[in-house]
């Protein structure tokens, strides 16, 4: 791509990014899934090892196409910078298109999603692309044809599960989101890995509150069997000798107080070290 040829793309993303009705959104619900859906496949391509790169609204043009902006696009095996320079996907400095387009259909345009870009991204060779109708909490998917005509058929589900091909997983709706299987395994979001990690932490807490507690009534136990111990043998025991034994909180030399107890014929000889 010339610079000119750069230059009129910019101006071409620029515009397209500032007017209104190409850049409103659908309200944070709509915000809310595509980040989820972005946040859920980074955590499993990077626990797999395999680099992906996702976007949300990154503006794509194929060669002789006009810009568009899907809500979410993948590209397998491409490295995501951690200050990724990129203001938009060119497949012709990219030298590939989008593997796999994600729309996330709210209070949009349903004609767009359902009909238009199925045509449009089927022409332009993108292998999948998936619509979660969030309002009416379906799930649409088309893959290319196996014939080599670049046109979509639908993806029938398999037990409520749409495969993707592309990305090795199933995607299903579950309690009112997109949700992504591994196998049997549901990929879990950032906000998933929080919530565990606090139950685990709360769960150690509440065992070692349970093990002090259990601790503590060792410690009773044996300094309560001194004293009934020393009464049962008619030792008297003094407000000293009660203050010093009730203060004691190492076990060992309970235990060893309690042994001296059963024979020891004055409370200074119990306590004497």
């Amino acid at each position: 791509m010339t610079p000119a040829e750069r230059e009129r793309l910019l101006v071409e993303i620029n515009a397209m990014l500032s007017d209104p009705r190409e850049a409103m959104t659908e309200g944070r619900r709509h915000k809310k899934a595509k980040t989820r859906t972005i946040d859920a496949l980074g955590l499993h391509f990077r626990s797999i090892g395999r680099p992906i790169y996702l976007a949300e609204e990154m503006s794509v043009l194929y060669p002789g196409e006009a810009v568009f902006t899907p809500d979410v696009l993948a590209v397998l095996d491409v490295v995501e910078p951690e200050d990724d320079p990129r203001l938009a996907w060119v497949v012709e400095d990219e030298g590939k298109g989008l593997d796999l387009v994600i729309e996330v259909l709210h209070h949009g345009d349903r004609k767009k999603d359902l009909v238009t870009n199925v045509e449009r991204y089927a022409s332009l060779g993108i292998p999948e692309y998936f619509v979660y109708d969030r309002l009416n909490q379906q799930l649409y998917g088309h893959r290319l044809s196996d014939t080599g005509v670049r046109r979509y058929r639908r993806i029938v589900p398999q037990f409520g599960r749409h495969s993707s091909g592309v990305l090795g997983l199933d995607l299903a709706i579950v309690e009112g989101k997109l949700r992504f299987f591994y196998g049997q395994a549901e990929l879990p979001e950032t906000a998933d890995l929080i919530d565990r990690l606090n139950s685990m932490v709360a769960d150690l807490e509440a065992k070692a509150e349970g093990a002090q507690t259990r601790a503590e009534q060792a410690l009773s136990g044996l300094r309560e069997g001194i004293v009934t111990l020393l009464e049962a043998r008619g030792v008297p025991c003094s407000d000293e000798h009660r203050t010093h034994l009730f203060s004691c909180t190492d076990t060992a030399t309970l235990q060893r107080w309690l042994l001296r107890a059963t024979t020891a014929g004055t409370a200074e000889e119990v306590f004497s070290g």
